[in-house]
Order: structure tokens, then sequence, then C-alpha cells
């Protein structure tokens, strides 16, 4: 097996992890230039081991790489990649880790030349810490990780893409564009933003602020501990894939109105049964994947 060259664009929590699993699993045979933009990610990148070369230079990173992964936040993908295109090999396979690929494609499909490709991914996994030092080998481990076929990238361009994100542990799976923008609305984009709702709320609890920390729990922080999440990315996203986002905003506001009104009325069953299909729901969901994901 000839040596992989692989160029990271954002060694952070997603592209460090990646890195990381990849050494692991490969070590000698494979090469990981990275891109990162302060002196201090690319002294971690480097000390922590998830890359062997790293520098704020384009050029030094991508001219050789086969492979190049975009872990950057969502809006600085396409300008990016408009900056790397005239230092790629023909053949190159770029791939992302973007949790919105239409908006993605649309702009790429208009740019990118007939010898260079594009296969769309997004790891469903993260952490609410961010950056390199938060970066783990096992992060991708179990969880379900998408690539979008219909980008135009011949199948051997995907295969090679499956093939090393199979040895990071990830469960690969495929969707269309569209179907993969409003799932990852309902399961991860507006969770998020629910999240920093509920932080909202309590920020909002004007006197009863320092009474209400003093009696956070764990429920507080489980239901919120993605509100930690990288705000930049977060503002990406919902920029990014406006329509599905707002649609099950919406949705969930109708909900959320509807529990209002039983509540109010004292319709105790009414809201017995709202969460008794939820706690149904879940725990299905659960038993449905234990053996393939972890959720």
């Amino acid at each position: 097996m000839n040596k992989l060259n692989l160029a990271i664009i954002g060694v952070g929590l997603i592209g460090g992890s990646l890195g990381l699993a990849l050494k692991e699993k490969l070590q000698d045979q494979i090469y990981i230039r990275g891109l990162s933009r302060t002196e201090h990610s690319m002294k971690l990148a480097l000390q922590y081991g998830a890359v062997d070369m790293v520098s704020d230079n384009i050029e030094a990173v991508v001219k050789d790489a086969d492979i190049v992964f975009m872990s950057t936040p969502v809006l600085q993908i396409v300008p990016m990649i408009e900056k790397i295109l005239p230092f790629l090999k023909p053949g190159t396979i770029i791939t992302d880790a973007g949790s919105t690929k239409q908006y993605i494609w649309n702009h790429l499909k208009n740019i990118l030349p007939n010898e260079i490709y594009y296969v769309a991914g997004h790891p469903m996994t993260g952490k609410e810490r961010s950056g390199v030092e938060a970066a783990d080998s096992q992060l991708f481990l179990k969880k379900c990780y998408v690539i979008v076929k219909d980008t135009g990238a011949p199948q051997a361009a995907i295969t090679k893409i499956c093939d090393l994100l199979a040895l990071t542990g990830a469960n690969i799976t495929t969707v269309d564009i569209a179907m993969h923008d409003r799932c990852a609305s309902v399961i991860s984009h507006v969770p998020h933003v629910t999240a920093a709702a509920l932080v909202t709320l309590l920020n909002r609890s004007q006197g009863d602020m320092e009474s209400c920390i003093k009696l956070a729990g764990g429920g507080f922080k489980d239901t919120t501990r993605i509100a930690s999440s990288n705000s930049d990315m977060w503002a990406d996203i919902c920029m990014s894939n406006p329509e599905p986002i707002i649609a099950n905003l919406q949705e969930l506001k109708r909900i959320i109105d509807e529990v209002i009104v039983d509540i109010d009325t004292r319709d105790r069953q009414k809201v017995y049964d709202y969460f008794a299909a939820a706690k149904n729901r879940r725990d299905t969901i659960l038993d449905q994947t234990q053996d393939l994901f972890e959720i």
C-alpha cells in the first residue's frame, strides 16, 4: 500500500480526532498535514500527534494531498476550497465534516474542476468542548458517519473515503442531500438551539438566578450540555440550513403551546400522555440502535 497523503484543514476537535484515529490505525502508512490558524493550535496538533506536519501555508499543506478533509465552520468551507483548488493535483478527493450539505454542494458544483472530486460527509458526533485539545481518537467509534452520494463523485472516490473512515470505528450510512439536512435539523440543529434557549431562560430568571444555580442538578446539566458548543460553528449551521431549522422550530413551538394549554387547563391525562409517549419513543429508539450506534 502506498503511503496516503491526507490534508486536514482545521485541526480542531473533529479534524484532530480524525488525525489521531487514522495515525493509530495506519501509523507510517499515512502522512498527515494540517492547516491551523494560530501558532498555539499548531503546536498542540503536533504535540498530541494529530498531524505529522502543520502549517498556516495553504499550498504546503494541500499540494501533494490524495484526500483533503475540510473541518472548518460551514460558512468557511467553500471559501477555503476556492483557495486550495489551484494547488490540488488531479484526482484529489475533497471531503468534509460540515453539518449542512445542500448549501455547500450548491456552491461547489459550480467551481470544482472535473478531475477534483467532492464526497460530502458528516460525522454525527462531537463534544461541548472545541479545539484540538479536546480531540479523541475514539470520537467516531460506534457513531453514525453520514456520506452523501449525490455529488457526482465516482464510486471509486466514495469507496476510498468510506474505507478510510471505517478505520475510525464509525458506522457509515448514506442518505441524499435533502434528507440529510432535514434529519440533521431534527436530531442535531434544533436540539442545540433548544439547549441554548434553556440556558437563556435561566439567564432571564432575574432575581431567582442565584437560587436557580444552587438548585441546578444533573437534569439541567444533561439537557443543556450542548449549549457549550462552539458558537461560530452553530451560527454557521443556522445560516446554511435555515428552512428545515425554522420549520422544525415552528413545530416544536406548536408542541410547547399544546403542553401549555394542557397544563393551564389542568388536564393531567394529556400531560401524562405527553410524557409517556416521549418516554416510549426514546426507549424504543435506544433499544433499536444500541448495537449499531452510541446515542
